[in-house]
């Protein structure tokens, strides 16, 4: 295989460097807010393990660009609600900076939340099991 021009890493670096990152305690405070829309791009198999964010909408990642645009045949009015705010999360806070990076590209207002789902859990935030 041939050296990448550009890495995985680089990518989410330069990902993180023009988006808007939210740590996880302020995170854990503005789960509060009915105006803020936590969106969760992890696999499937990693809610069902893991558990989620009560609330949280799923977008599965291969789709969130689709999702989001309102002129998509696959666009979900959760991404049309106004004076929302959406923050994405994965795991760890890679997939959701290249995620927002991207939805910023389109003209999507978002942000995302820095040290992911697995940091939230650490800091004791709300977590919710599909039974």
């Amino acid at each position: 295989m041939e050296k990448l021009t550009v890495t995985a890493a680089r990518m989410v670096a330069a990902a993180r460097d023009r988006i808007p990152e939210i740590g996880t305690a302020e995170a854990i405070e503005m789960h509060k807010d009915p105006d803020v829309v936590f969106v969760d791009i992890r696999d499937i198999r990693e809610r069902q393990k893991l558990g989620h964010i009560p609330g949280a909408v799923h977008a599965p990642r291969g789709m969130i660009e689709f999702w989001v645009d309102p002129e998509s045949p696959y666009h979900k009015p959760v991404f049309a609600q106004e004076g929302k705010q959406y923050i994405f999360h994965c795991a760890h806070g890679l997939r959701s900076a290249l995620t927002v990076a991207t939805l910023l590209d389109m003209g999507f207002d978002a942000a995302h939340l820095r040290d992911g789902f697995s940091d939230w859990v650490k800091q004791g935030g709300p977590v919710e099991t599909d039974s």
